[in-house]
């Protein structure tokens, strides 16, 4: 949830927006009915003036004194309101909706009027909402709330609120705003992945974990004192003995397994825009498999074309930009994707330097269309001591022009998938295990 706004836009001692101009601004506010009056009053002084009616100018002036008194009653109304808004969530995938709460409090000795509250919300984000509240005690409070969705990623601004002031008459009305705003984040939408086992993953903790001194033996063992959820079976006994405390082997650390997800953003490599695009299935499934890998207890990062990374050098994990804190990691990486855009880069050669530094672990990239010289330097992207998975997104007469970049890949050792239209990435995540078990059994 976001934090608490407050703004008081009616305290004349406390800070505030500005102020909306003097009073002749505040004639801008008469409405319909206002300017009707006037104008009516107006027309009976004239007449009244021409027929030497005086009756008829005792009314002329009553319908135009009312609006103009009722401008001056709102110009001068100095109420004390106080709002909040809260987002839930304040981070929420595509096609989802958030609620915003909005609570606004007469914070002043004296009671509101009839207050009209609008929202600022971005259009795609559905049509600005609007209430209606009534007279608010001294104190007292009131609670809306609306719905916000949007089936596009991206960071959205919600706010400033507009309260707009009137008279009992409808005569004048008056919009203030306050000046705190809130940010709505929409990420992309991530689907469940099977849990299956990939070509070159090894899993962090389990029975094929790396060691960090695997091959020490029992009297080199660098016992450490036991910590809050280490694994009994970790203990080591000798030098408990000694020591009088609980010790846990070093070795016995696991070495977590890492994965790295490539997205390709480069503008001329997809065709078509919108949230149905190849670009946003792309970028969804790179953000399903970051989630995926970072739930099965991966080290994880991003890496687009640019040769950017997320999680940054100095960020989780601070080594190559792998994150180690999950929940951490995994907010960074979906910030990121929130934000991705196509970039202006006309080939891999950025991600590929990023790559050849020779970190071990698991490669899934999600690529657009590649031409011969793009494939292979994408092959060439492979990590020696991993696992490689391509999902390539060809729009060329759906796909018909991949065959070249899927085979280039495949001869240099990736597990390259063709993606389709309509194609769900839970199908094609199955299709890369048995398409392994299948090259496995053919050796």
């Amino acid at each position: 949830m976001s934090g608490v706004r407050r703004s008081d836009p009616y305290d004349d001692e406390g800070p505030g927006p500005v102020r909306e101009g003097g009073l002749w601004r505040a004639l801008g506010g008469l409405t319909t009915r206002g300017r009707s009056f006037l104008a009516a009053g107006i027309a009976a002084g004239a007449c009244a003036y021409v027929l030497g009616q005086p009756d008829l100018l005792r009314v002329g002036l009553l319908l135009a004194v009312l609006p103009l008194a009722c401008v001056l009653v709102v110009h001068r109304t100095r109420y004390r309101v106080s709002s909040t808004r809260r987002l839930s969530p304040s981070r929420v995938p595509a096609m989802s909706q958030a609620r915003v709460h909005l609570r606004v409090e007469n914070v002043s000795r004296l009671p509101t009027g009839l207050l009209m509250l609008q929202d600022r919300v971005p259009y795609v984000l559905g049509p600005r909402p609007r209430f209606v509240l009534d007279r608010v005690e001294p104190g007292g409070h009131r609670e809306v709330s609306y719905r916000v969705r949007s089936d596009l990623r991206g960071h959205y601004p919600l706010g400033p609120l507009q309260l707009r002031l009137t008279d009992p008459f409808g005569m004048c009305e008056l919009t203030r705003a306050f000046e705190a705003s809130d940010t709505l984040t929409v990420v992309p939408r991530v689907d469940p992945l099977p849990m299956v086992r990939l070509v070159g993953e090894s899993a962090g903790y389990g029975d094929s974990r790396t060691r960090a001194l695997a091959l020490a033996g029992e009297d080199d063992v660098i016992p450490r004192g036991y910590r809050h959820g280490d694994d009994l079976r970790r203990v080591h006994w000798r030098s408990t003995a000694r020591y009088g405390e609980l010790m846990v082997r070093r070795e016995e650390q696991p070495h977590r397994a890492r994965c790295t997800v490539v997205l390709d953003t480069r503008q001329s490599a997809y065709h078509g825009a919108g949230p149905d695009s190849a670009f946003e299935w792309a970028v969804s499934g790179a953000a399903s498999v970051a989630s995926h890998m970072l739930e099965r207890g991966y080290a994880c990062r991003l890496l687009t074309d640019t040769g950017s990374c997320v999680p940054g050098p100095d960020g989780p994990g601070g080594s190559g930009g792998f994150g180690d804190d999950s929940s951490e990691a995994a907010g960074l990486l979906l910030e990121a994707l929130a934000v991705v855009d196509h970039s202006a880069n006309e080939g891999l050669s950025a991600a590929y330097d990023v790559l050849r530094g020779g970190q071990e672990g698991l490669t899934v990239a999600f690529l657009g269309e590649l031409d011969d010289e793009q494939a292979r330097l994408a092959g060439r992207m492979r990590q020696r001591t991993g696992g490689a998975i391509a999902f390539v997104l060809d729009g060329r007469d759906e796909g018909a022009g991949a065959e070249g970049p899927l085979r280039t890949l495949r001869e240099a050792g990736w597990t390259a998938i063709q993606v389709l239209p309509g194609d769900h990435l839970a199908d094609l995540w199955r299709q890369a295990d048995r398409y392994h078990q299948h090259e496995g059994a053919g050796r």
